[in-house]
Parts: C-alpha cells; sequence; structure tokens
C-alpha cells in the first residue's frame, strides 16, 4: 500500500532521481532548485508561508516500509503573479475570403497573453518507470491525491485549476514548435529556453513579438503541435478530461502543448469529497475504493494518505486496520475522502 504525504527535506534524493526522468520546469533536475521547491512545500503544509496563494504543495508516494519514492505531484496555488506571469498563446482563428478568386481561409492565429493574477495549476506529476502501469496505479493516486487536497482546503485556492500539458517531443529532445517559433525570436535552444524560464520570463515579454502571428508561416510539424499533447501526457489528458477539464485554446509558448482549465467547484473528485469520523471497529464485507486522507496540525509530516476499501455511512467512517495504521489514524479522527475507481 503506498502512502502519500508531504514531501520533506530527508526527500530530496528521491525526488532528485525522479527529476531526472522528466527535467520540468516543477521539478527540476536541478538540486538548487529543488531544495528550494520543497522548502517552500514544506513551508506551505505548515502555514510558515502565511498568504495561501504564496504556497505550492508538493506530494510524494512511498513505497511500503520508506524505502524509496515511487513518483510526486504538484499543486501551486497560484500560478500567475506580476513578477512572474503565467504566459502562453491564446489560439484563434481568422477567415480570408477572395471573391475574384473564390478562395477560402482559415488561419490559425497565436496571440501572446499573460496572467498577473492567475489560476491554481496542477503539475509536477512523475512516476517512476517501475512503477508505471502497476496493480497500485501510482500515476492515478498521485494525480487524484491533489483534487482532494483541493477539496479539503478549497478557500487557499482559486476558484479556476489550470494543467498545462507537455506537447510533443522529438526523440532528442526538441520541440517542433519552438524550433520553427521560439528559436527565432530568442537564439536559444528549447533545453536552455525552458530552464531559464524557471528563473525569468522577462525575455519572452521583451523578445517575442507583441503582435498576432499566423501560424500558417510556420512549418507542418510546427502547426501539427499546436496544442497537440506528448505521448507521455495522453493518460493524464484522459483522466483530467473524465473529471471536467477542457482545452481552453491557450497553448505553451515553448512546446505548444495545450491548457485545460476547470472551474474548482465543478470538478467531479471534488464534488464527491466527503468526510467522516473514524470507527474503532475495522471495516467489514466489500466497499468502494477511495482515497482517504488524514492532517495533523505537528510534526514532520502535516498530510497523509491511502487508496483503500472505505465505507462511510452517517458521518461514520470504517477502513480496513492496514489502511488506518499505514495514515497513522485513530478512532475518532475526522478523515477526507474520495472516490478511486
Amino acid at each position: 500500500m503506498l502512502l502519500l504525504r508531504d514531501a520533506q527535506r530527508s526527500d530530496l534524493p528521491g525526488l532528485a532521481k525522479l527529476a531526472a526522468e522528466l527535467d520540468s520546469v516543477n521539478l527540476p533536475n536541478d538540486p538548487r532548485a529543488l531544495g528550494q521547491i520543497v522548502d517552500r512545500s514544506v513551508g506551505s503544509f505548515t502555514g510558515r508561508i502565511k498568504d495561501p496563494l504564496g504556497r505550492a504543495y508538493v506530494f510524494v508516494a512511498e513505497a511500503p516500509g520508506g524505502a524509496r519514492l515511487v513518483g510526486t505531484s504538484m499543486v501551486i496555488a497560484k500560478h500567475g503573479t506580476h513578477r512572474s506571469p503565467c504566459t502562453f498563446f491564446t489560439v484563434t482563428e481568422k477567415e480570408h475570403y477572395s471573391s475574384s478568386l473564390d478562395r477560402h481561409f482559415r488561419h490559425p492565429l497565436l496571440s501572446l497573453g499573460y496572467h498577473f493574477d492567475g489560476p491554481t495549476e496542477i503539475g509536477g506529476l512523475v512516476v517512476h518507470p517501475e512503477a508505471r502501469r502497476g496493480a497500485e496505479k501510482a500515476g492515478k493516486q498521485l494525480s487524484w491525491v491533489r483534487f482532494l487536497y483541493l477539496a479539503m482546503h478549497p478557500r487557499r485556492f482559486r476558484d479556476t485549476v489550470l494543467a498545462e500539458l507537455m506537447g510533443p517531443l522529438t526523440a532528442d529532445g526538441k520541440s517542433a514548435f519552438w524550433e520553427a517559433f521560439g528559436r527565432g525570436f530568442t537564439g536559444l535552444d528549447y533545453q536552455q529556453a525552458d530552464k531559464l524560464s524557471r528563473e525569468n520570463k522577462e525575455f519572452i515579454q521583451q523578445l517575442f513579438p507583441p503582435f498576432d502571428v499566423y501560424a500558417s508561416l510556420l512549418s507542418p510539424a510546427a502547426r501539427r503541435a499546436l496544442g497537440a499533447v506528448g505521448k507521455k501526457a495522453r493518460p493524464v489528458q484522459a483522466m483530467l478530461e473524465r473529471i471536467g477539464f477542457r482545452y481552453v485554446h491557450r497553448i505553451d509558448p515553448f512546446d505548444g502543448g495545450p491548457h485545460y482549465e476547470a472551474p474548482l467547484a465543478e470538478i467531479t473528485l471534488v464534488k464527491a469529497h466527503g468526510s467522516g469520523t473514524l470507527q474503532a471497529e475495522p471495516l467489514r464485507g466489500e466497499a468502494p475504493e477511495r482515497l482517504v486522507a488524514r492532517t495533523q496540525a505537528r510534526g514532520p509530516s502535516r498530510f497523509r494518505a491511502v487508496r483503500t476499501p472505505a465505507h462511510l455511512k452517517a458521518g461514520r467512517l470504517t477502513l480496513p486496520h492496514q489502511a488506518a495504521r499505514r495514515l497513522g489514524a485513530a478512532p475518532g479522527e475526522t478523515l477526507h475522502l474520495i472516490p478511486f475507481d
């Protein structure tokens, strides 16, 4: 049984191994940056960061025995501030018609945009290759736990939740969209620009064209990348669509990957959130699979969750003893849960 919990400084070696699998903005393969991300998460879970919208929460999945981490995920309370705006292209369509030629064209149009007071973002989902497609469904647990936490503390987050899905990359890690567009305006390759954007996005505002761009001028490969989802991100796309997320016709300015959004209150998992008092007697008989969580005000770990059969009726919650032990929960505690299957 995996234990989902808040990340600690002691997790940095395990997180570094995961970051090496997917060197991304939210989980960079950079020890200094990883340390800063974990410190911010610890400050968020403990409340040392006073402004809820300045917080970011990192979750990890720990294998039985605490031997290793099998994955991680993240919630950023607000993605897009005055100092570090969320940058994107809005994708629209412009029509042209010539009566003398009787020709009609629809051209995709890219407009550079920013969020300075942005939405809540979910991201940083990485699962170790050995834990993918296993019976534990580690990726789904790590994805779902973010929505459980959002449901438990909705006032800490924005009304809209954003997911930026990675666009398609070539075997050598290049982006056809960046090669056709961003490289020409910045002189940077994809990896250089991606790494630089983790610290400062000013170069995008200064070097990208401030006017609308016809995507018809780009190469066929770049046009195919507009709003496309990379192969590794397609299972995440399917999961998000099942719980209410939709493509909002905005794309990442680096790889062309799509932005998906949903109103927090309308996400199906958030709407299905429940809570109950843990009973002393164990679960008997069959029960639906749930993700069950507890929080505590003190101690190094403030959040713990497990996937387990659970029965909730009239505010009374029963779990198998193994699940209660893994959570460290005692009878009488209030636990939170969302559906898993």
